[in-house]
């Protein structure tokens, strides 16, 4: 059976990968880990149908290990992190499977100085505890439930300047995103939206809350040119993540998005460093360091980004599946921040295709997930390609003079994924079916 502690979180299915007993057992482990014992600690959930038993017996786990819990309810992974400011607490967690199907559930967990729990930074240890049941009993938890939505929506109603109204279509998925904008829609002016998929569900009736697929944008895509809306935003199902449509109903590949976002912060803050992770298009980093910027590469994933903008003391970091992480957020990732800066952004051009044309250089598959039987030797094949210029960050990324690629095994799913990208389109569906051809034998 697969085990659902992952590289930057914990998923799996629910209830046979995971359930109530081990969510109690992760609770108690993670007071452990953390030290949180006698220390405020706040708990929130996202709309999955698995969300309410899980949330409680991970809170029981970390009341019985004497930890003061304030549970926020039903809100979004960035919620959970503003909360940890808002209310002072010793971290925070997330009872989500983020963008994976209705099937999943999840926990995200937060230590201390908003320093993400992943491999090699407390993951390990939490799992061990947690498989091993080891329980510890501490007098004095408790747990008191508080609201912070309407607090973070006038935190973030502060970002919003935009300098002409704006027409936007918002695809929530059935996720969270749609209880988020009720409380922040009234907080912004100049913003006619158009909502789809607002009633938070976490069966996903429509389709699955995953911006990265584009069969995912289909009914945003044309609801954006029926309605002649200045862009569609895309969200997935915990709200972290967010993905872009333009005014002609173009797909915008989030790492042309984050190229955007990052020549705004420059602008603010010139020589400032910019994080971006390593399936991007080569365009971030050009496009960074010709606006004097420093780039960046990271490895892929949240806990990984975050340690690096910690490290680098970077202003911005934008990953290729919609996460946009923010010095300015904790080092966090908030869809709704970038989903307002954009809106900003946008507004001072005539249209979004026209302000990422000069972007738009080069020609990248997009995100191509292979089920393979052995990744090791899939891998070793690969990194035989003569010529090739190659780096292990992540999986492995070879390079050659007009074309690269990267292939990595997912850390959510028993998958390896593959980015490719090269000068030209017909290069790129060449290279893209020998490189096919390896991975598939």
């Amino acid at each position: 059976m697969p085990d659902p502690f992952k590289a930057y979180d914990i998923r799996g299915l629910y209830p046979q990968e995971l359930n109530e007993s081990l969510a109690y057992q992760i609770g108690n482990a993670t007071a452990q880990v953390l030290g949180l014992a006698g220390k405020r600690y706040v708990v929130g959930r996202d709309m999955r149908v698995s969300g309410p038993m899980l949330k409680v017996a991970f809170i029981k786990g970390l009341v019985d290990a004497g930890v003061h819990v304030i549970d926020i309810g039903m809100v979004s992974t960035p919620t959970v992190t503003f909360s940890m400011h808002h209310l002072h607490t010793e971290g925070g967690a997330q009872v989500t499977a983020s963008h994976n199907p209705a099937a999943y559930g999840g926990i995200k967990i937060t230590g201390p100085g908003f320093k993400p729990i992943g491999a090699g930074s407390g993951m390990e240890e939490i799992e061990a505890i947690a498989r091993s049941a080891k329980i510890v009993k501490v007098a004095g938890g408790k747990v008191e439930e508080t609201v912070t939505l309407d607090a973070y929506a006038t935190y973030l109603a502060k970002l919003w300047a935009p300098s002409r109204p704006l027409k936007v279509v918002v695809d929530g998925g059935n996720g969270i995103i749609g209880t988020l904008f009720q409380h922040l829609l009234p907080k912004l002016p100049n913003l006619t939206l158009i909502p789809m998929n607002f009633d938070p569900d976490g069966r996903f009736p429509v389709h699955e809350a995953n911006p990265l697929k584009n069969e995912n944008l289909a009914d945003l895509v044309k609801r954006v040119k029926a309605e002649g809306a200045d862009f569609g935003a895309g969200f997935d199902g915990d709200g972290d993540r967010c993905a872009l449509v333009d005014e002609k109903g173009e797909i915008i590949s989030c790492d042309l998005t984050s190229a955007v976002l990052a020549k705004y912060f420059l602008a603010k803050e010139p020589k400032a460093t910019v994080a971006y992770d390593l399936r991007s298009s080569k365009v971030v980093k050009e496009f960074v360091e010709g606006l004097g910027g420093t780039a960046v590469e990271t490895r892929v994933g949240h806990s990984y980004i975050k340690k690096t903008l910690k490290e680098t003391h970077a202003v911005f970091a934008g990953e290729l599946s919609g996460h946009y992480y923010f010095r300015d957020f904790w080092n966090a990732d908030s869809g709704l921040y970038a989903f307002l800066l954009l809106g900003n952004i946008i507004s001072q051009s005539p249209n979004l295709s026209g302000l990422l044309k000069p972007l738009q250089k080069y020609f990248h598959t997009g995100e191509i997930n292979f089920k393979v039987a052995d990744s090791a030797a899939v891998i070793a094949k690969l990194k035989a390609l003569p010529g090739a210029q190659i780096s292990e960050l992540d999986g492995v990324t070879i390079r050659f003079t007009d074309w690269w690629f990267n292939l990595r095994s997912s850390n959510t799913e028993p998958v390896v994924r593959l980015n490719l990208e090269a000068d030209t389109a017909a290069l790129r569906d060449a290279k893209l079916a020998e490189v096919k051809n390896i991975i598939t034998g």
